[in-house]
This record gives structure tokens, C-alpha cells and sequence, in this order.
């Protein structure tokens, strides 16, 4: 038993962690009405790894890292302007070319790199099992660097959200760095996240805590709060479902937080919204 839980112990601690930082920017990606952006954010990282690759470079170097970097940076900075210009189309259009477009790109380079089919599986599905102490710990780094900037401007950051960008007519300047900033540091967070959990678990730990929370209340600070409370229990009851069953991981927590966001769902048909 004490074997179990060493072993099981860092990536449980990864899973807090992912939980909590995710289920903060899901709250505020959801108000945004950007769902899918994480998903297309993940698919350019994949991007500057594959293209890495290509180069001859090892899969955990740091030219490897700096690519995925380099390209997410650009992208999601590109992205944060294009938001606070009155464009005739949705988000989501962009949103959804970046991702088709990253794939694609993904997908010719695999066809020129030995095993390239087995990290796009890998970089969808994830690993979290086997993290190490040491990715737990450059994870935590950047999350507590993440979580610094956002605690100093969390009220702006917030109005920003809560305005749904209605002041983004490129007439502002400080609005826009503002903007790019919360982006920026969403990447980051992506980015990382998605090398230990994949684009499936990411995107879940993202989205399906924050809408069962909205599902269940409209204060946005309860909002928060619930979102890391089923995040944290639904990544916990995965790990432990997965090791107990012998079946892949980020499949495991992603079902059960599905599933959960569904149950919800249900029941909000039968109770009123909550005000706190």
C-alpha cells in the first residue's frame, strides 16, 4: 500500500496542480466564449516539437522546448490582437483554422520522422502516470510564476472577462497588453500541461470543471472555487481508477470528468441556479 501512494504520489501532486491552474483559466476562457482555444494552442506546441524533430534535436532538449514555445507564443499573441479588432467572424472560426492548420502541419512532418505517429497519439493521450518528480517541479515553477502575475491583476484580468472584450477596438493600448499578457500566460500553462496530461486531458480539466460549476452557480468566485474542487476529484478518482484497472490514464480522467459534467447537467434540469 505504501508503494501505491509513492508511486502514485507525483502525479497526483501533478493533477492538484493542473487542477487548479486549469480550472482558474476555464472559469475565464468559458466566460470568454473561446472554448476550444487550449485545443488549438496544444496543436502549434505539437507543431514546434515535431518540427523540432525534424531538426535532430531530442524530444525533451531545450531547442525542442524553446520551438513549441516560439510558435505558441506567436500564435496565441497573434490570436490576442485579432480579439481586440471588431472582425466580421467568431472567434472560433480563427480558433478552429489555427487547429486544422497545426495538425496538418503535424501530421506531414510525423510522415518524416522515425515514430512520428507515435508522438502525435502520445500528444493527445499523455502520460501522467509516469511524470517525475522533476517535471513536477518545473511545472510548479511556472504555475506559482503564472499565478504571481495573475494574483497582481486578477481585477483587471476579471473586468477584462467579464466585459467579454467590448473594449477591444485597438484604441487602448494598455487594454491590449493586458489582454496579451492573459493570453500569453495561458499558452504557457498550455503548453506545459499538455506535455505531461495530452490535448484530451488538458482540454477536459479546462472546460468540464468550469461548465459544471456554471452549471450549478452564478457567483464567480463559487464558480472558481467548484471548478477546482471537481477538477482536483476528478483527476484523483482517474489516477486511481487507471492504476487500479491497468488502463491508460488520461482516457480514465477524462471520462470521469465527462461524465460527471453530464450528471450535473442533469441534475441542474431539476434544481434551481444557485445566486453564491
Amino acid at each position: 500500500m505504501i508503494d501505491t501512494l509513492l508511486f502514485l504520489s507525483a502525479p497526483i501532486t501533478a493533477s492538484i496542480m493542473m487542477a487548479g491552474m486549469l480550472g482558474y483559466f476555464g472559469t475565464h476562457i468559458l466566460a470568454r466564449r473561446i472554448i476550444f482555444i487550449d485545443i488549438s494552442v496544444a496543436q502549434i506546441a505539437a507543431v514546434g516539437t515535431m518540427l523540432g524533430l525534424l531538426l535532430g534535436f531530442a524530444e525533451e532538449s531545450v531547442q525542442v522546448q524553446l520551438l513549441s514555445y516560439f510558435l505558441t507564443l506567436l500564435v496565441i499573441g497573434l490570436f490576442s490582437m485579432l480579439r481586440t479588432e471588431r472582425l466580421p467572424i467568431p472567434s472560433e472560426a480563427v480558433i478552429g483554422i489555427i487547429y486544422c492548420l497545426g495538425l496538418a502541419l503535424a501530421l506531414l512532418m510525423a510522415e518524416k520522422i522515425p515514430g512520428g505517429s507515435n508522438f502525435i497519439t502520445k500528444t493527445i493521450t499523455g502520460n501522467i502516470l509516469w511524470i517525475t518528480w522533476q517535471k513536477v517541479l518545473h511545472m510548479g515553477i511556472l504555475f506559482a510564476l503564472v499565478g504571481v502575475i495573475h494574483f497582481l491583476l486578477n481585477r483587471k484580468f476579471l473586468q477584462l472577462t467579464q466585459e467579454s472584450d467590448s473594449k477591444g477596438n485597438g484604441q487602448d493600448v494598455g487594454w491590449r497588453l493586458l489582454n496579451m499578457l492573459f493570453y500569453v500566460t495561458f499558452g504557457l500553462v498550455v503548453v506545459k500541461t499538455v506535455q505531461i496530461g495530452g490535448i484530451f486531458l488538458v482540454f477536459t480539466l479546462l472546460i468540464a470543471p468550469a461548465v459544471a460549476a456554471a452549471l450549478l452557480f452564478k457567483g464567480w468566485r463559487t464558480r472558481l472555487y467548484w471548478s477546482w474542487i471537481i477538477g482536483l476529484a476528478g483527476t484523483v478518482a482517474g489516477i486511481l481508477t487507471s492504476y487500479t484497472l491497468n488502463i491508460s490514464n488520461g482516457p480514465a480522467i477524462v471520462c470521469i470528468l465527462g461524465i460527471s459534467a453530464f450528471l450535473i447537467a442533469f441534475v441542474k434540469i431539476f434544481k434551481p441556479l444557485q445566486s453564491s
